[in-house]
């Protein structure tokens, strides 16, 4: 049985062409990528080692042959953290009193406090498993008519797997999906993550688990909705990490002069003020 450490890495080199790397080309091969023989010499490890590495053998590499890995896959920034967050779950994924279970939904007052000065802009509290925990009002008067706050306790990534509006509210609703599926191997604990995956495997089908098993590191730009009223609107995000509480500020800026006007008219709406979501 792999591993998400084991399975990333092996990703990577599947999708790395030998001459990238300087490497020559040594004819067809049964798999695309890198050879293990390859990433093996480069990462200065025994090729049998990388077998057992990517085949879940050994669940605890260390920081040394981590950092190597990464530095022979020529990895990213975004990439190396995520391979070091991979090889922190894997080698701890085995403790038994560990059991799925939903992320708390508690957002202290002082962020509450903190989201009442962001009004009216557009922003919400949430974490990476895409739970809403709290919202301005100018939040809702985006989202809200797409159904996306509909549910008692919303959820982003529910929304973008299992409601049929989503794809049409994501103008790049792949990358949004992608996006969302990555994003829950950091959710705020290995078990509030599968307690949200085992849900939606079953509702969202193998394009979910396919896209979460990927390991591609999403390339975050600007996100485009179609809004219910016709508008079109281009927002740039601003993530402002809590890392004590496991949560983030997400705020969204206009990109454009007609994006700020379609937000501005969208404000106007009637609507409820700052939510916190229990």
């Amino acid at each position: 049985m792999g591993t998400p450490l084991g399975d990333f890495v092996r990703a990577k080199r599947d999708s790395i062409q030998p001459q990238s790397l300087g490497l020559p080309d040594r004819g067809r091969r049964r798999s695309p990528g890198l050879r293990r023989l390859d990433l093996a010499a480069r990462a200065g490890i025994s090729v049998e080692y990388l077998t057992r590495i990517e085949q879940g053998r050994d669940r605890r590499p260390s920081p040394a042959v981590v950092h190597a890995l990464a530095d022979a896959l020529s990895l990213d920034a975004s990439e190396r953290d995520h391979l070091r967050y991979l090889a922190k779950i894997t080698g701890g994924e085995c403790s038994a009193h560990t059991r799925p279970a939903p992320a708390p939904r508690t957002v202290r007052p002082s962020v509450l406090e903190t989201l009442r000065l962001l009004e009216p802009g557009i922003a919400v509290v949430t974490n990476r498993l895409g739970d809403l925990l709290a919202h301005t009002s100018a939040y809702e008067s985006v989202t809200g008519a797409a159904g996306l706050l509909d549910a008692d306790a919303p959820n982003l990534t529910r929304y973008v797997f299992t409601d049929a509006r989503a794809r049409t509210f994501f103008a790049d609703w792949d990358d949004i999906a992608d996006e969302q599926a990555f994003d829950l191997w950091r959710g705020p604990s290995v078990e509030n993550a599968e307690w949200l995956t085992a849900q939606l495997a079953a509702l969202a089908g193998p394009d979910f688990t396919r896209r979460r098993n990927r390991h591609v590191v999403p390339r975050r730009g600007v996100l485009r909705l179609h809004h219910p009223s016709g508008a079109e609107l281009r927002l740039r995000r601003e993530t402002l990490e809590l890392p004590s509480d496991a949560q983030q500020v997400v705020v969204l800026l206009p990109a454009d002069d007609s994006t700020a006007q379609a937000v501005e008219q969208l404000r106007r709406r009637p609507h409820r003020p700052l939510r916190a979501i229990s």
